[in-house]
């Protein structure tokens, strides 16, 4: 096994279906010999784009959670799932909707039984595979957009972006007699699933979707002890703290400071 790298960063990877998350999590970390985890979890039918955190970048998570989700999803028509995906129990029911428009904008979904949400310490997915049932909580999410790609016959293949927590399936569900039958995640927020190619992006390269505040020889000495420095006019945050080219810490401002919430150097 390999020592661990001290400065981590993010592997693109494009997950198989059939795996779970916590899969191709998994043998990273064996691979690689570095700690890892991933920043959204994608079904096991579904494939695609998930980013795997090496390192220190595991610090990182909440920055990447929150970044928007595109997804490529095919609808099949006149069908219904138990589980509204394949793993589910299929019924054919020959009632193929007429209209092929998924809803845009904020939306409130009631999370599925199959997620892995947890409720009163239980994920519910655990619960489902025992056939129980519970009332699941809502959420709000947010449909950027949804396009109908093409349709063939009875099914249909739609595009859609859209914050994170948001079930795609739920979103198929919406049609009437269908089910998504095929899931892919082909970008989160600035990264392709076309550029998974094996090697990980430094953190200063994955960052780069942040706002960067340069700062000068002292202040990088004042950030890499935890301490803050005086802000001048930017935005709340998150934003990147960089000397030399490096990425020092990520900070949000408060009052009139940048406060480190995670230092790296």
């Amino acid at each position: 096994m390999t020592a661990e790298a001290p400065t981590g960063g993010v592997l693109l990877v494009d997950k198989p279906a059939g795996s779970t998350s916590h899969d191709v999590v998994e043998r990273v970390r064996r691979e690689r010999g570095q700690r890892a985890g991933h920043a959204g979890t994608l079904d096991p039918f579904a494939t695609g784009l998930l980013l795997v955190l090496l390192s220190r970048a595991t610090r990182l998570q909440r920055y990447f959670l929150p970044l928007p989700k595109t997804y490529r999803a095919t609808a099949r028509l006149g069908w219904r799932s138990t589980t509204g995906d394949p793993d589910g129990e299929i019924t054919h029911t020959g009632a193929v909707p007429e209209r092929l428009e998924l809803p845009t904008g904020r939306i409130r979904q009631r999370v599925p039984m199959t997620s892995a949400v947890r409720v009163d310490g239980e994920r519910l997915y655990r619960r489902a595979h025992r056939g129980e049932r519970t009332e699941t909580p809502e959420r709000d999410v947010e449909i950027y957009g949804a396009t109908l790609l093409r349709r063939e016959d009875d099914r249909a293949e739609f595009e859609v972006e859209c914050s994170t927590g948001t079930y795609v399936r739920t979103l198929i569900e919406t049609l009437g007699d269908a089910y998504c039958e095929l899931l892919r995640r082909i970008a989160v927020g600035p990264f392709r699933v076309e550029d998974a190619n094996g090697e990980p992006l430094a953190v200063e390269a994955a960052l780069e979707f942040l706002p960067e505040r340069i700062l000068d020889a002292a202040e990088a000495e004042r950030v890499g002890h935890g301490g803050s420095v005086p802000a001048a006019g930017e935005a709340e945050g998150p934003l990147r703290l960089t000397h030399d080219g490096r990425v020092m810490a990520v900070a949000r401002r408060r009052d009139a400071a940048l406060r480190p919430e995670v230092v790296l150097a």
